[in-house]
């Protein structure tokens, strides 16, 4: 295969899943077909199983691919406040700011998490894609309890709070701004909650 097929072919593929993506947002996983993905894209059956053997791998290859993305979002943000801030603290509230910041820039407000829409239909998933979006949550949480550890041995908590929970909150809070921003039609709901959290965790750890 030359360069540009090869170029082609990973170009096509990033088509497919962008489709994929959207409807599956849109509509869920069940509602997806394959006919409206080819026709979106452009391409025949023949050349989306060239990519994709069957719509389980879709699905497997689609959330990969979203949980990628959240991670280099989150890597991108709090690494950028952890250079600003040496205290883990201000850090982590820098790094909320600039999250709610990044929500509050999305012109139509979040599209929606794909984590969440696989849970809403988990029985159409292979245990493979299940087990993945169970990582994919308690990875986030374990990347901001160690956030809050970090705090935690620097700070006293002024609360009483399991920091698993606190870590969870961030994931709940998200999921629950954008359920919530959708349904009355307001795209900064999410933001305003990314900023309660952040108030709440400067107040467990400093007082009012």
């Amino acid at each position: 295969m030359s360069r540009t097929e090869s170029r082609k072919g990973a170009e096509t593929r990033e088509q497919l899943l962008d489709a994929a993506e959207t409807a599956v947002l849109e509509k869920g996983f069940g509602a997806t077909s394959i006919e409206e993905l080819i026709s979106a894209v452009g391409i025949t059956k023949s050349g989306f199983f060239y990519h994709f053997p069957d719509k389980g791998e879709l699905a497997k290859a689609l959330l990969k691919r979203y949980i990628e993305r959240e991670d280099k979002l989150f890597d991108d943000l709090f690494g950028r406040a952890d250079e600003l801030n040496e205290d883990p603290l201000h850090g982590f509230l820098v790094g909320l700011k600039m999250l709610s910041e990044t929500m509050s820039d999305l012109p139509s407000g979040h599209p929606g998490c794909l984590v969440a829409a696989y849970c809403y239909q988990e029985r159409l998933f292979d245990r493979e894609v299940r087990q993945l979006n169970s990582f994919a949550v308690l990875n986030w949480r374990k990347r901001f309890r160690g956030r809050l550890d970090a705090i935690a041995a620097r700070y006293r908590l002024r609360i009483d709070v399991d920091l698993d929970d606190m870590a969870d909150m961030l994931s709940v809070i998200a999921d629950g701004g954008i359920i919530l921003a959708k349904a009355v039609e307001d795209k900064d709901i999410l933001p305003r909650q990314i900023l309660l959290y952040r108030d709440f965790v400067r107040t467990a750890f400093i007082g009012n």
